[in-house]
């Protein structure tokens, strides 16, 4: 989990963003499991990350309005599928679905071409994404945004910033790394 400065629970992650749960640091072996994962396509390691995400994802049950939250799956930049010839994301998006007594996964982002944000500085990251992430569909009214690791945030501020504008009141995230 996402903590503060003094160690207790982050509630509040930004402006757009009401509350954001992290699982592991994005170090060591951890780093070495979601590599393996995400840059050899060790499908068998979705199961666990998909565990790991219903788990944490249970730390929303004492909070209101659940009834009507949707599991958002952080959109892809274009181009990533037909180099590496699949979206992580969406394969855990397809495995939630399965899982019983979760979230429904609605599809509601659009991610438009921009520079990989890995190749960028902290404050070049939320420019680049300027205007790059759309809401093309209707978004659910409570959105939990989920990815696979967050590092300075802009992504998901990005993607929170979209879904707001096209209806969701609130957005929660669920990243299963913290860099």
């Amino acid at each position: 989990m996402c903590r503060e400065e003094d160690g207790s629970p982050r509630q509040k992650y930004s402006e757009n963003i009401d509350r954001m749960l992290c699982v592991f640091p994005y170090q060591g072996n951890f780093k070495a499991l979601l590599g393996s994962y995400k840059f050899k396509k060790s499908v068998v390691i979705a199961n666990y990350f998909t565990f790991c995400f219903v788990t944490i994802l249970k730390e929303f049950a004492g909070l209101s309005d659940l009834c009507e939250a949707a599991l958002v799956p952080v959109p892809p930049r274009p181009g990533k599928i037909k180099k590496q010839g699949w979206d992580q994301i969406e394969f855990l998006a397809k495995k939630l679905t399965k899982y019983p007594d979760t979230f429904p996964v609605t599809k509601c982002l659009k991610r438009l071409p921009s520079r990989t944000q890995k190749e960028l500085s902290r404050e070049e990251r939320s420019k680049n994404l300027k205007g790059r992430i759309l809401c093309v569909k209707k978004p659910p009214k409570i959105a939990i945004l989920f990815d696979d690791v967050v590092t300075t945030g802009a992504t998901l501020k990005a993607c929170a910033e979209a879904l707001l504008e096209g209806g969701s009141e609130k957005v929660y995230t669920v990243c299963l790394f913290f860099d």
